[in-house]
């Protein structure tokens, strides 16, 4: 439209928005015409994304018919980013994710502004980039054979990236590409097992964990092989950025092998940490040569920084400070804010907005080189029709705290929320979560069977609606006023209100009262301080879940677990049982056996039965398996419950001869 034009809409490149930057915009609504302002074609992007969000929820889903009238508010807005990197990492090595998805995905950081696709494309569960050079990596390295049997994977040809490249250009989202090295390899060690230390055969792994079996840094075969990766993935990605991982490196096969410990003698290096640090360097200066950066996880760091490399700080805000303070630049990713993969009750909405790219502790004079934040969405157990429920509603607030002029009062925040939960449902987007918005207490009451329920809401305005009898809670329910008591087995279930709103997950807390409630564990020998504080949780009466880090489950290293419970005066007793839960990738197994005893005197014990079970030993889980024993009702003063640990991981698990662990939950006499 011209610039006359009444009921219009002008695009303007201005001079006068350049101190707003490429990003920033001004964007002014009238009666009579809008009109949008930047000084380059991204800020003129973003600006009409902010149009957009200014248009009722219903836009998304198609334009109104003539009869519609469609109303945004008069406004004048002047926006622009605090930080240049605004960017969300997807993993599809650990469940493949479609062109379609990976497309959709880009819409919505576009939308949000964010302007990063960080694209996991490597690892130990499946290589998922077809390298014309290598075609093994996608015929073999590209699929696993899941525990049950199944088939599972993919890869996207050269056509189909350069696609999704194109389109996300349009977006103006740059993709940074991760070829993992020297770890998280297992997939292409599957394909090329001559690029190993002992030359396998491996497979590509189907369970979630840290491989021993990594790259050999001591073959030059081995470098041939990831520049010749390198330059067919340099010509699919224009992105200055390649990020070339570096996490998670265990350095045994390294240690163990004549050509590792030739290429240490020989560089001069100090020892395996310092071979890592020459394997990074090494990329980093082929890299280099052709015109890119790298980018690597801080585990980069270790034995020596590459001169020009961009850290990506994960494991907390540390590796990041000591990076800037390094004159390097960083890329905010602590796992303690922005990892989606992580239960929403762990890390809610409220933790992602008040995340803050720049840490507190870093000097002003360094704090330029935090380029800004990408939030990751690892897949281990979020397949592709998961995957917006983790992400979302997490994604607003974490595009909030990356672009950066937004207000800071939460509860604005969440009302901003609510038109756009009607938007991302019209277009049929799965929400999840926002997190667990209370704390739950609950205890036992002393001298009596019964729990008291204590409440704590972390926001003020929210309303607590509970019940008791294994019905959803709503408005209607009853509603927490003060602390209560539950005086029989039951299942509580908490639901909050912001509002007419629910908000936060629907929290359920099985609770069992049972004649060894209360009651305190002695266990044989010394409890350090970890064991102290748990060894309460097998007679507490609540059931843990299956989150092994939800407070509820009593864990043993490398050890049997022997428990007796004194049951206080002689009661009838007809049936014992105890849980415990396998997940392979927090190395918790099984027992192999259960056993059960009661004693009449509290001294002498005598055995009611024991238990095996039939779950295969490396199945993924998480899984709980209850063990068992009934019998003729007996008089009994104490029982005792003793439990084989396999002690060490199997054969087959990735930490094979390491320490195993004995998670057990409640231990209920009936």
């Amino acid at each position: 439209s011209s610039e006359m034009s009444e009921n219009g809409i002008i695009f303007r490149f201005s001079n006068q928005a350049r101190a707003l930057g490429e990003e920033g915009y001004r964007l002014t609504v009238t009666p009579a015409r809008i009109v949008l302002e930047s000084s380059a074609r991204a800020g003129l992007f973003y600006a009409v994304q902010t149009l957009r969000q200014l248009m009722p929820p219903g836009w998304e889903t198609g334009l109104p018919d003539s009869s519609s009238t469609w109303e945004i508010p008069a406004v004048q807005i002047e926006d622009g980013p605090d930080f240049p990197w605004r960017g969300m990492l997807l993993d599809c090595c650990r469940h493949f994710m479609s062109v379609e998805f990976v497309k959709q995905t880009i819409d919505w950081l576009a939308f949000y502004k964010l302007n990063r696709f960080h694209w996991h494309l490597t690892e130990d569960q499946g290589w998922r980039i077809e390298i014309k050079k290598y075609p093994r990596l996608a015929e073999i390295g590209a699929w696993r054979t899941e525990p049950d049997g199944t088939r599972h994977g993919g890869f996207y040809t050269q056509e189909e990236i350069r696609e999704v490249v194109a389109y996300a250009a349009e977006r103006f989202v740059t993709i940074v590409p991760e070829i993992e090295m020297p770890g998280h390899s297992r997939a292409a060690l599957a394909a090329y097992p001559e690029l190993s230390c002992t030359g396998g055969p491996f497979e590509v792994a189907n369970q979630w964990s840290v491989f021993k079996d990594i790259y050999c840094a001591g073959k030059e075969e081995t470098f041939a092989f990831l520049e010749d990766v390198l330059t067919e993935v340099m010509a699919l990605f224009p992105s200055k950025y390649i990020h070339i991982g570096g996490d998670e490196v265990p350095k045994v096969r390294w240690k163990n092998c004549p050509d590792c410990q030739a290429r240490i003698r020989r560089e001069g290096l100090k020892d395996e940490e310092e071979l890592q640090s020459y394997f990074i360097k090494r990329m980093e200066k082929f890299l280099n040569a052709h015109g890119r950066q790298i980018i690597g996880w801080d585990e980069i760091l270790q034995g020596g920084l590459a001169p020009g490399a961009t850290v990506q700080s994960w494991r907390g805000v540390e590796g990041g400070i000591a990076a800037a303070r390094a004159e390097h630049d960083v890329i905010m990713s602590p796992h303690t804010h922005v990892y989606f993969d992580h239960p929403a009750r762990f890390k809610g909405l409220k933790r992602v907005f008040s995340f803050q790219p720049v840490p507190q502790e870093l000097e002003p004079a360094k704090a330029g080189h935090v380029l800004g934040s990408e939030c990751c969405m690892w897949t281990e157990y979020a397949p592709q029709d998961v995957v917006n429920t983790r992400i979302f509603p997490r994604l607003l607030a974490f595009a909030e705290a990356v672009w950066g002029a937004s207000s800071k009062s939460y509860p604005d925040f969440w009302r901003r929320t609510a038109e756009h939960y009607q938007r991302l449902q019209a277009a049929g987007v799965e929400i999840g979560s926002e997190g667990r918005p209370f704390d739950l207490e609950v205890r036992l009451v002393p001298g009596k069977s019964a729990f008291k329920v204590v409440l704590k809401p972390q926001e003020p305005g929210l309303d607590l609606f509970y019940s008791t009898d294994g019905s959803a809670p709503s408005r209607a329910s009853g509603k927490y006023e003060r602390p209560f008591e539950i005086s029989r087995t039951a299942i509580l279930k908490i639901q909050a209100y912001w509002g007419e709103r629910p908000y936060g997950e629907l929290v359920e807390q099985p609770l069992l009262l049972h004649q060894a409630v209360g009651r305190k564990v002695q266990v044989a020998g010394k409890l350090d301080e970890r064991e102290q504080e748990e060894i309460g949780r097998l007679t507490d009466g609540l059931l843990g879940s299956l989150e092994t880090h939800d407070g509820l489950w009593y864990s043993r290293k490398r050890a049997d677990l022997n428990v007796e419970i004194p049951l206080g005066k002689k009661a009838k007793v007809k049936k014992l049982r105890v849980r415990f839960i396998q997940n392979t990738s927090r190395r918790a197994f099984l027992p192999t056996q259960v056993d059960f005893f009661l004693s009449e005197d509290g001294f002498e014990f005598k055995s009611v039965g024991s238990c095996a079970h039939s779950v295969p030993v490396l199945e993924r889980g998480p899984l709980i398996h209850e063990f068992q024993v009934e019998f003729p009702s007996r008089p009994a003063a104490a029982v005792r419950v003793v439990a084989k640990s396999l002690s060490v991981c199997p054969p087959g698990h990735p930490g094979e001869g390491e320490d195993a662990w004995l998670l057990a939950d409640e231990v209920v006499v009936e």
